[in-house]
């Protein structure tokens, strides 16, 4: 009989462990908080309640609170 068990990778635990973490939190709210989303910094806009980045191509780009919930997100940069 064997006794050996099946694990998850390291990566795939970490990444689980994010996506739980990001899931479950709420962005901050406070104007000019940093959250990274995708390998790019956000930051919001308190008077407009927006997060403003930029896209893979370095143009602007505005995402609501409900987009970037979706897109997942983190308050460290991941590599």
């Amino acid at each position: 009989m064997s006794t050996t068990t099946e694990t998850e990778s390291e990566p795939a635990k970490r990444k689980a462990a994010r996506a739980r973490t990001a899931g479950a939190a709420p962005l901050p709210t406070a104007p000019c908080s940093v959250v990274w989303s995708k390998g790019h910094a956000y930051v919001l806009e308190g008077f407009r309640a927006r997060w403003v980045g930029v896209d893979d191509r370095g143009r602007p780009q505005a995402l609501s609170g409900e987009q970037l919930q979706r897109r997942g997100w983190s308050r460290t940069r991941s590599h």
